[in-house]
């Protein structure tokens, strides 16, 4: 059961979206308790689930994944055997970054990365073109990023 969130809380969560590597002792200054406070309460919103998990972001150019898209995809029959089958291959796929079951004219939207359009055809074989479910995807190449994160309003 998650508690109720107070402004410590807040401020703590704050730091640790923005950078989860922020010492104890910079949330310390930043919320005035003690440093045995500042790590209950980091338990407490680790254990309830507040915190769902701490991670580095990686620059995928760094990576050699230098296009993302953005592609929809229509499947044929949603039953939840088909739904729960499509949505076990995507969780394996690496190059998926996010997937989203979606209302509207999609019934999942993905986020994709590869290094190059040849790979991206390659992925969309492995994931579309092969699965008899898939009725038709859209795909969208990213041309530049404004924004992106997963950073939720506090």
């Amino acid at each position: 059961m998650k508690q109720k969130i107070d402004e410590s809380d807040r401020i703590i969560l704050d730091h640790l979206q923005n950078d989860a590597a922020t010492s104890i002792y910079a949330l310390v200054d930043s919320t005035g308790l003690s440093s045995a406070s500042v790590q209950r309460r980091l338990k407490r919103l680790r254990s309830n689930g507040t915190i769902d998990r701490e991670v580095a972001i990686l620059d995928p150019e760094a990576m050699g994944q230098k296009m993302t898209f953005i592609v929809m995809v229509e499947l044929e029959r949603e039953s939840l055997d088909q739904l729960d089958a499509f949505r076990r291959k995507i969780e394996k796929e690496p190059h998926v970054q996010q997937c989203y079951y979606v209302t509207g004219d999609a019934d999942f939207i993905l986020i994709c990365l590869a290094p190059d359009m040849k790979a991206f055809e390659e992925l969309t074989h492995r994931l579309f073109f092969k699965n008899q479910n898939v009725r038709r995807f859209h795909t969208n190449v990213v041309m530049s990023k404004t924004k992106t994160g997963l950073s939720v309003p506090i």
